[in-house]
């Protein structure tokens, strides 16, 4: 039974120093994991897309990236609006998504 408690205690102690390890070490998640896609090229900003939808209303999308504290890395955020091409207001709205990026291994 105690060789069954330190094997536990090994293997958390483990998995704490590899957690901390990968994220605080440069290049360690890169060399291990591979780099992660580029970012898309208009992050921030609203882009139209060239066509209407259905409903006659012009489409705008944009990526944002919400920088997370601590352990956790960052995220790639897509929000949708939808606006009406006569006035130019904003009708609708879609909740934003989480988009996952990939890692690329070389």
């Amino acid at each position: 039974m105690f060789y069954v408690f330190l094997l536990i205690v090994a293997a958390v102690g483990a998995a704490v120093y590899l957690t901390v390890f990968m994220s605080q070490v440069p290049g360690a998640k890169e060399e291990r994991f591979g780099k992660l896609e580029p970012l898309p090229e208009h992050l921030g900003s609203w882009v139209r897309d060239e066509r209407p939808d259905a409903a006659g209303r012009v489409r705008e999308t944009r990526h944002l990236l919400e920088e997370k504290h601590g352990l956790g890395s960052s995220q790639l955020v897509l929000q949708v609006r939808y606006r009406d091409p006569a006035t130019d207001e904003i009708v609708h709205v879609e909740p934003e998504q989480f988009v996952q990026r990939r890692r690329i291994r070389a």
